[in-house]
């Protein structure tokens, strides 16, 4: 290690030694690596075994569709209803199967006024399989005539 006393004319020394400095730096950066444990760290996870058969049975699910049509008029499953029964209706089939799968399909030129009501019956009745259908038909849109 080099040192500097200063020059003999009595001046402070201007610069700074940085030598012991970079030394005391790689001792702690050495000491930092072999204090770092191995990554031995391991998740161990129960992975289903694969079945010679599938099940028998396929579980089909009860799948409900709601279209709003241009007029206003809301179908279930083609049938017409209004907001009151749209309540009565979802919380009825939530009550058969605790996880209806429900479909929603605004036309074209629904009202949003009404798409949001539903909406908001929809969201409030806690529904956990809820998909928009129809999608398909909107690639393109297109001013209104």
């Amino acid at each position: 290690m080099a040192m500097s006393a200063g020059s003999d004319d009595g001046q402070p020394m201007m610069e700074m030694n940085t030598t012991p400095l970079i030394d005391v730096m790689l001792v702690l950066l050495i000491m930092f690596i072999i204090t770092i444990p191995v990554a031995t760290h391991a998740v161990s996870i129960d992975l289903p075994q694969p079945q010679a058969t599938p099940p028998s049975a396929v579980i089909d699910p009860i799948k409900n569709k709601l279209i709003l049509t241009a007029t206003n008029q809301i179908l279930w499953n083609g049938t017409p209803i209004n907001t009151g029964q749209l309540v009565t209706l979802i919380n009825g089939t939530k009550a058969i199967n605790p996880e209806p799968e429900l479909q929603f399909q605004p036309e074209e030129y629904a009202s949003y006024e009404i798409a949001n009501q539903m909406m908001k019956i929809i969201s409030d009745s806690k529904v956990t399989k809820f998909g928009f259908v129809g999608n398909e038909n909107f690639a393109t849109f297109q001013k209104a005539q």
